[in-house]
């Protein structure tokens, strides 16, 4: 198998892993998580994305009381959240799109290695109170949370694509 067929392979294989167990994350394996983050495309290569990753149960739990999600963050054994530096960062969309970009090879590179993973976006509604919890100044700008784990066993999401046919608005 060539390397297009592998990573054709984990973008069509990758769900949303919303039953994880709380079997521990590697520091190493969060590592890797976010160094594929990392190698993400950016505008004028700023790297605007920045990252919390949290393993501490009373932290998870905190995050937890932030989002109706809530049993999937008390569910998993770890999460990253994403951050974008206002610092950092010189066109709020091309930036936005980058951690967009950035979050996706995040939640491939989760696929990869065996891990379960969500991305929970709700959770952007208290971004304030988030910052808070993790003791973050207005300067990062939360674009999300990952709850990552082992998949649980019962855990088997299906899902199915329309037809291109359906999305191609125009040809010339």
């Amino acid at each position: 198998m060539e390397t297009t067929d592998h990573v054709r392979e984990a973008i069509k294989n990758r769900r949303s892993r919303r039953k994880l167990t709380a079997d521990a994350v590697s520091d190493d394996e969060l590592a890797e998580i976010i160094t594929a983050g990392s190698w993400a495309p950016s505008g004028l290569n700023n790297q605007p994305w920045r990252f919390v990753t949290v393993q501490e149960r009373g932290v998870l739990d905190g995050l937890a009381g932030l989002t109706r999600y809530s049993h999937i963050l008390k569910g998993c054994a770890a999460a990253v959240a994403v951050f974008l530096d206002r610092e950092a960062m010189y066109n709020e969309v091309k930036d936005c799109q980058a951690a967009g970009a950035c979050i996706q090879n995040m939640l491939l590179a989760a696929e990869e290695i065996g891990l379960g993973a969500v991305w929970l976006g709700e959770i952007l509604n208290r971004a304030d109170e988030v910052n808070q919890l993790l003791e973050l100044p207005e300067r990062y700008r939360l674009m999300a949370v990952i709850a990552l784990g082992r998949p649980a066993a019962e855990d088997n999401p299906q899902s199915a694509r329309k037809p291109i046919s359906e999305l191609i608005i125009k040809k010339f």
